[in-house]
């Protein structure tokens, strides 16, 4: 039997004994009545059962500890509470379970943590309707679902999960994207991070002895433990990731000074409902406009974003960052007037790509994405699942079962066998389940003990971690039901917030909860709604009455899918670009030729929108590396500078990313972009 079994047999064998006794026991009970201690020597039960609890505690089922008066260890009386084993029950309406349930839908397959979603679910509706039947989802779509992004990454996630968890150090060997190397790192694993579609780590660097942050796609080859040891490293009290969700790319880093930032009138709301958390906005004596005052890290990122907004910012302080934002877009105009040096001569073929991770956050299969849960989780709600139907008589498919836990006929056929001896030995095992290999059911009896097995359990850190994430990543986008409230409720019956413990999703855009609202009852109610919208890459406002369909996920935020009337097409609308949204009198009758989310594999996770025209944009050599693991190269040349592809429906989509690149991109083609970019840098200069 191989040894992580046996370890789970004698944790879920102790459980069964202690909650079985309801009384505190000492050490020689255990060793005596408690399947897989009996046989071993005393030195060899002392290391297992203080390994045995250690864990139990990490999964948050602490044992309850009454020391003698005079310290003699063997003397100590060991119990477990039943709070700090069963889940208290949650009480869910009917529209929070539908919430719930639609979460699952959507995530189901390609959620990094899809299998501890299916189970937490399971574990905290125990009693009520089965979350895991397909709901209806009309009405949202996600493009970005926090998948694992490939078969490599998912292994590292996992890896790196279960380091967090058992506070272990790890090493890898990472790319470092600002000097293009690879390396060894040790790192001390502290949290993970989702982000703009992509999975971070944050963690103490043991060559830098500092906290670091490391992008997931970038680590190459396998994450390994550094040490043996059980545990090599406790997690800071005064650490709190939270810090590191709520910054801005211009953030990240060690501080440099503070900028003085004066934002138009025009889109003064637009700075306040995205930007307003990074900073202060201050008014201006004498003019409508506002001053945006931010810390910044990257004077590089900081200039990105001001360039990003046009002529609707300027930088007025440090003098420092004001000039050196004057030099990129000097370098800009420059770049756009005559090609870039070295451009003339014919572009080379690209080297060949760069194996490893592609960095776009998604990935193609189920089964490369899904974070394996832990198999002690999957034994306590095997066991529940079996104590239930046992209990009503009835006989459970093996399909069924197996389709539940997301596992095969063999893991289920093995976890069987392992529920089956659960302290069989010591007299208090809780239930017999035998398989009928002609109908291919599991008939089940349950003990007098199956009590213990019988309520569910408390959530093990992934499964919350992946309930709340899961959460977290949708959050009020549902036109039925109400997540936030259902999480409220989650954390207040798990004691604590599980993003504190290892996972936290970060959401860069703004919040559009009172937009969204809105448009949910819009779309529940098939009510046309008057939209006041900025339409950024042309810098105008339009007023739109479109029919909405759906919300959806992309890249760059949520969106509202619509029919738009007047165009006479399907059109999407990011909802932080919402200035107002009204709910009219007039109801339409839903289009059954429109699928809201058609587009929901394309541009919505890709960021390119499938479009006829194509450009080829120069990349400098200081960024060549950041644009390859994004865009597609189509050119390189001696000097490091590269040439990538872009697809655009519009000219001043394609303007705006070109001046977001601060001067270190350049359109060499088509020409009409290229003189489109050159006036927008005559214009901010």
């Amino acid at each position: 039997m191989a040894k992580d079994t046996e370890k789970l047999i004698r944790q879920l064998s102790l459980i069964s004994y202690l909650m079985a006794e309801r009384r505190p026991v000492t050490a020689l009970d255990i060793k005596r009545d408690v399947e897989g201690y009996s046989g071993m020597n005393e030195d060899a039960f002392a290391r297992r059962f203080y390994a045995d609890r250690a864990e139990l505690e990490s999964l948050r089922i602490p044992l309850t500890v009454e020391k003698p008066v005079d310290g003699v260890a063997e003397q100590e009386n060991y119990s477990l509470r039943p709070e700090n084993f069963h889940l208290p029950a949650i009480e869910f309406s009917d529209s929070e379970l539908a919430a719930l349930a639609t979460a699952l839908s959507l995530l189901d397959g390609e959620f990094a943590y899809a299998e501890p979603l299916r189970l937490a679910l399971q574990q905290i509706t125990w009693g009520r309707p089965s979350p895991l039947a397909a709901p209806d989802q009309h009405g949202v779509a996600l493009g970005i679902t926090a998948s694992a992004g490939g078969h490599e990454l998912s292994h590292s996630l996992a890896k790196i999960e279960t380091a967090i968890f058992r506070h272990k150090t790890i090493t890898f060997e990472y790319f470092t994207m600002e000097r293009g190397e690879v390396g060894l790192r040790t790192v001390d694993p502290y949290h993970l991070l989702f982000r703009g579609g992509q999975f971070y780590l944050l963690g103490y660097a043991h060559e830098r002895e500092a906290l670091r942050v490391f992008r997931l796609s970038r680590i190459r080859g396998k994450v390994a433990y550094a040490t043996k040891a059980e545990h090599d490293f406790r997690r800071p009290a005064d650490f709190d990731p939270r810090a590191y969700a709520n910054l801005a790319t211009w953030q990240f880093g060690e501080i440099a000074g503070s900028a003085e930032i004066r934002i138009a009138e025009r889109i003064a709301w637009l700075l306040e409902r995205h930007f307003g958390r990074y900073g202060e906005i201050r008014e201006i004596e004498g003019s409508a406009d506002r001053l945006f005052v931010t810390e910044y890290a990257s004077e590089r990122q900081l200039i990105s974003w001001v360039l990003g907004l046009g002529e609707n910012a300027s930088v007025l302080a440090p003098p420092a960052l004001a000039a050196e934002l004057k030099r990129r877009v000097a370098l800009l105009v420059e770049r756009h007037t005559k090609p870039p040096s070295g451009t003339e001569h014919a572009v080379e073929p690209p080297p060949p790509a760069l194996t490893g991770h592609n960095g776009n956050g998604h990935a193609s299969t189920r089964a490369d994405t899904a974070i394996r849960p832990e198999r002690f989780a999957r034994l306590v709600t095997l066991a529940s699942i079996l104590i239930q139907a046992g209990r009503a008589g009835s006989r459970l498919a093996i399909t069924e079962v197996c389709e539940r836990l997301q596992i095969s006929d063999g893991e289920l056929r093995e976890d069987i066998g392992v529920l089956n001896v659960v302290n069989f030995g010591g007299g208090s095992y809780v239930l017999y389940a035998e398989i009928d290999e002609q109908d291919g059911t599991i008939e089940v009896d349950p003990e007098p003990y199956s009590d213990n097995f019988a309520r569910p359990a408390r959530l093990l850190p992934v499964e919350a971690k992946a309930l709340v994430a899961a959460i977290d990543l949708i959050g009020e986008h549902l036109p039925q039901g109400s997540l936030t409230s259902a999480r409220a409720k989650i954390v207040r019956a798990l004691g604590e917030d599980p993003m504190e413990q290892g996972l936290q999703v970060a959401h860069l855009g703004a919040d559009d909860s009172a937009v969204t609202r809105v448009i949910s009852k819009a779309i529940k109610s098939h009510v046309l709604l008057e939209l006041d919208y900025y339409k950024e890459n042309e810098d105008e406002y339009s007023a739109r009455r479109v029919e909405p369909y759906a919300l959806m996920n992309g890249r760059e935020g949520w969106y509202v899918a619509t029919f738009d009337p007047a165009k006479g097409d399907v059109r999407h609308f990011r909802l932080d670009r919402v200035r107002r949204a009204e709910l009219t009198d007039e109801h339409f009758e839903p289009r059954p030729e429109v699928n809201p989310s058609a587009d929901v594999d394309g541009w919505p996770r890709t960021g390119e929108v499938s479009a006829s025209r194509r450009a080829r944009v120069w990349i400098s050599p200081e960024r060549a590396r950041w644009a390859r693991e994004q865009r597609k190269v189509v050119g390189v040349w001696d000097d490091g500078s590269i040439a990538v592809e872009l697809s655009f429906a519009g000219v001043d989509w394609l303007v705006r990313e070109v001046l977001k690149e601060a001067g270190d991109a350049a359109v060499l083609d088509p020409p009409d972009a290229r003189a489109a970019v050159l006036a927008a840098a005559a214009r901010i200069a």
